[in-house]
Formats: C-alpha cells, sequence, structure tokens
C-alpha cells in the first residue's frame, strides 16, 4: 500500500471514531455544560466553522470527478466524510442548544474579527476559495486539477487551524473543545501530507 494512503485511511478512521466519541459525550451528559448564549464564541464557532466545512466537502466530491489518482481521490474522500460528519455535530449543538445557524453579525465575529474586509469573490473566512475558484477547479482534470484541489485544501486548512485554536482558547463548552484541538491535530497533519503530495507532483503550496 502507497505510504500516503495508509497515513490517509488510518488517519480519517481515527478522527471518526474521535468524531463519534464526542458525540456519544454530548448524548451522554445531555449537554450539561450548558447552553451557550447566542453571541458566545461557542455558537459562533459552530455557525461559522459549519459553513466552512461545507465548502471543504464541495472541493473535495469535485476533485473526484475530476482526477482518477486513487491517493488524491482518497484524501478527497477522508476530508468530505470527515467535515461532513463535524459539520452535523456543529449544526447538531445548534439545535440542541435552541440557537439559530445563522447570525446577523459578520462572520468570525466571535474571534473579535468581525471588522475584518469581506472576502473577495464569496470568500467569507480566512482559508475559503473564492467562487471563481471553485469554478476553476470544476474546468480542471488530471494532475491540474490535484495540483490546485491540493492547494486550494492547503490553505483552507490554515484558516481552518486558526478558526478551531480560537476556539481551544475561547469556547466554554468542553465536548466543543475536545473537537476543536480534534480539528487542529487532524488538519496540522493533513497540511503535512499535502505538502508532500504536492512535491510528488513538482508543485507546492501558494504563499
Amino acid at each position: 500500500m502507497n505510504k500516503h494512503v495508509g497515513w490517509i485511511a488510518g488517519t480519517a478512521a481515527a478522527v471518526l471514531v474521535a468524531a463519534g466519541a464526542i458525540t456519544y459525550a454530548v448524548a451522554e451528559d445531555g449537554g450539561s455544560d450548558g447552553a451557550p448564549a447566542a453571541g458566545s464564541a461557542d455558537a459562533g464557532f459552530a455557525r461559522d466553522m459549519a459553513v466552512h466545512h461545507q465548502q471543504a466537502v464541495e472541493m473535495s466530491y469535485i476533485v473526484r470527478d475530476r482526477t482518477d489518482d486513487e491517493e488524491v481521490r482518497r484524501l478527497a474522500y477522508d476530508i468530505a466524510q470527515t467535515q461532513a460528519n463535524q459539520r452535523g455535530m456543529l449544526l447538531g449543538w445548534l439545535d440542541l442548544w435552541e440557537l439559530p445557524k445563522f447570525s446577523s453579525e459578520p462572520p468570525m465575529t466571535w474571534m473579535d474579527m468581525g471588522s475584518m474586509p469581506s472576502g473577495e469573490d464569496g470568500a467569507l473566512m480566512p482559508g475559503m476559495a473564492s467562487n471563481t475558484e471553485m469554478k476553476k477547479l470544476n474546468t480542471l482534470d488530471g494532475k491540474q486539477a490535484e495540483v490546485f484541489y491540493l492547494q486550494l485544501m492547503t490553505d483552507h486548512h490554515k484558516g481552518g487551524v486558526h478558526m478551531a485554536e480560537a476556539c481551544v482558547k475561547r469556547c466554554e463548552v468542553g465536548v466543543e473543545k475536545r473537537l476543536a484541538q480534534t480539528m487542529v491535530n487532524g488538519q496540522e497533519s493533513e497540511i503535512g501530507l499535502m505538502a508532500d503530495m504536492l512535491k510528488d507532483r513538482g508543485a507546492k503550496a501558494r504563499p
């Protein structure tokens, strides 16, 4: 088995097991950490990361249709499955807390970054791809699609790690803080893996 493929499969399994354990913990304690306020870091992170994750899922399914490379397809599938699972947990917590899934406040207000300029061309938060970039990914095939996806996802993960680290520091609900740390660990590892995959394809992450 390719060393990258084996790493991807093992890491994805570990992340999904951890996510399942966190979901079970929430169900078991019935949210004993207490329901946070609508303007809290806990609620803000859940809303914003759900949006951030959704784009990662979309990008991953796009590239699976644009390349036959087993390594990239497996990584894309694992990212899509992991982030869809985590997104469901985040939205489920908002339901559990009886909080809205959308806010009138700008994205990342909970991080004291709500006053930052709006992202260009549909990129709502740091690391998110623009509408133009998403359309471009849909036009590429083979190695070009692989490289562009890996570059976009590296940027996406870096933005996600920044947000998750902020939740680890600011969130108060224990299970959410643990999920955020799981995101940091998993996405930082995948950033390193994608750097190797880009190198194998004669490319590198965008500056």
